[in-house]
């Protein structure tokens, strides 16, 4: 028989996912605290949107690139909320932020090229690179600088074939929220260079005080690519609808890959994803508000329980330190625990190396659910 791509079969299954099978097949219900799942349900005014959309027969093909009264409605809300002047034609619809994110390497990276990713960092980053056949290569976050970017760390990593690094702010596993002296430090460092900045961006409206900065607000020579999404913003992740924000010169060619890669996006989908965008925005603060309160009330369990973590200032995760409990084996003391106890967490080697130790527990799981969760986490360790 053929042989199978050895880009694809070399390609890691995400860690997140293989926990998530195994709860499925357990018997009995499982606490998941491992699955970034916004708790809310979608919007009402988004879903009758997109109902109105079938209705009237919005089934049709559309633009590549989107639904142009989204792309408008978009190209404004960038330059309100995030800084960034974008035309109308630099922003083109995805499906979902994963898709933008992989439609953004797929534009800027060739086979063999290297790029820079967070370690810990989302699974589906290596994933991505490891698909278009480039090399990832991990830069480390500390704990003791508070999982921040080190410019002399990403300075060292840089080599002849580096040609692209990706940021993530609010992060995914760690919630940690990168400040605009850090952020202009990166573009200066991709300038410097000479790279492409791939920014993740899907977590841009839950942050705790600690304000959302955008990479794309400081590049004055168009060298960032940003990936936003509808999906945890809007309690739309079945809908999958994402964007990408090119630069100019990136623009047309990245709005020519959707054709091979999805055509374009479902359009009713689009139509609800402009309902959420102009519609009213009180669900989102309220779903804010309920996270930062998760957030305070799991923290006071650790607190209690004398366990280290990571306070997050953005995304819904919660990055803890079980080290004492997992005797280096986290991946292995979170299958334990979802045996034993019935709850699913994400072992922080999902996201790297420097996981090791360490758990993301998502606060996007209802109260309740949360902090009984958290009981029989730290009831394993007895």
């Amino acid at each position: 028989m053929p042989s199978i791509a050895p880009n694809a079969e070399r390609m890691p299954r995400s860690g997140i996912r293989a926990i998530m099978d195994m709860a499925w097949r357990l018997p009995g219900p499982v606490i998941g605290l491992h699955v970034g799942e916004p708790s809310f349900a979608t919007p009402p005014h988004v879903l009758a949107a997109a109902e109105d959309a079938y209705a009237q027969g919005r089934t049709r093909y559309v633009p590549n690139a989107g639904v142009g009264e989204l792309r408008e409605a978009l190209s404004a809300k960038l330059g309100e909320r995030n800084g960034i002047e974008a035309a109308t034609e630099q922003v083109i619809i995805t499906a979902g932020g994963m898709q933008a994110l992989h439609l953004a390497l797929s534009a800027v990276v060739s086979a063999g090229d290297e790029v820079l990713i967070p370690d810990p960092g989302w699974p589906n980053f290596a994933m991505v690179v490891q698909l278009l056949q480039a090399v990832p290569v991990r830069y480390g976050l500390r704990p003791e600088r508070g999982f921040i970017p080190d410019a002399d760390d990403l300075d060292a990593l840089v080599t002849p074939r580096t040609r692209a690094i990706i940021v993530n702010s609010p992060s995914n596993p760690l919630g940690a929220v990168l400040p605009e002296t850090e952020v202009r430090r990166l573009v200066d460092f991709a300038r410097r260079h000479d790279l492409w900045l791939v920014s993740d961006e899907c977590y841009e409206a839950i942050t705790f005080g600690a304000p959302h900065v955008s990479p794309a607000a400081f590049d004055t020579d168009g060298r960032v690519l940003s990936a936003f999404s509808f999906s945890k913003t809007y309690a739309m992740t079945g809908m999958r609808v994402g964007y990408l924000v090119a630069p100019p010169a990136l623009s047309a060619v990245c709005a020519k890959l959707q054709e091979p890669l999805v055509a374009c996006v479902n359009a009713p989908a689009q139509y609800g994803a402009l309902a959420a965008l102009t519609g009213p925005q009180d669900q989102v603060a309220a779903a804010r508000d309920a996270y930062r309160e998760r957030r305070d009330a799991a923290t006071a369990v650790l607190d209690k329980a004398g366990l280290p973590y990571l306070r997050p200032e953005g995304a819904f995760y919660l990055w803890a330190d079980v080290s004492s409990l997992s005797g280096g084996d986290v991946s292995g003391w979170a299958i334990r625990l979802l045996q034993e106890r019935h709850v699913a967490v994400a072992p922080g080697t999902t996201f790297g190396p420097q996981g090791e130790g360490w758990v993301r527990l998502s606060l996007a799981t209802a109260t309740e659910d949360l902090l009984e969760g958290l009981t029989r986490l730290l009831d394993l360790s007895d």
